[in-house]
């Protein structure tokens, strides 16, 4: 018997609590999603999921300030956080993920490094945000940040 991936867990959770999640993702370019609907099932949980990769997306579809953009730049906890709350409201859902970064290996500056990302989770009654540091490729670096998001969001359904 081969033991469940992390995404079959958090969906096994979020089907037997009967949660639902709407996922807004950047630097992650879809991936969280992806590894989500590989699961069978998930359309009773993941309402929805944007990928917002630049800040005319993020403005028109998340509603985030376009000043907020210009102050902070898309790579902040700011902006990670309110991509969470803004993708949790528009779609009425219990969970909102917000993911923002530099992938690489391009893009990176000694203030924001490549690597550097941003994974937000907002509930009805609050938003968390974890700064996370990665190493590796593009794709190394994808990959962590949709399993510290998956990490993230069984913490809230444990």
């Amino acid at each position: 018997m081969c033991p469940m991936q992390l995404e079959e867990i958090v969906a096994h959770c979020l089907i037997h609590q009967k949660k639902t999640l709407a996922i807004a993702e950047s630097c992650s370019g879809g991936l969280l999603s992806h590894r989500l609907t590989n699961i069978s099932g998930s359309s009773s949980f993941l309402m929805a999921a944007l990928v917002t990769y630049s800040y005319e997306s993020k403005t028109k579809l998340l509603n985030v300030p376009k000043k907020l953009l210009e102050k902070h730049g898309a790579v902040s906890r700011d902006v990670a956080s309110l991509m969470a709350k803004n993708v949790r409201k528009l779609f009425k859902t219990d969970f909102g993920i917000g993911i923002t970064g530099i992938a690489g290996p391009t893009g990176g500056t000694k203030t924001k490094p490549v690597g550097l990302v941003f994974i937000a989770l907002s509930t009805k009654t609050k938003v968390v945000c974890l700064k996370c540091h990665f190493k590796g490729s593009r794709l190394q670096v994808k990959t962590q940040t949709t399993t510290q998001a998956l990490k993230l969001l069984l913490r809230y359904l444990s």
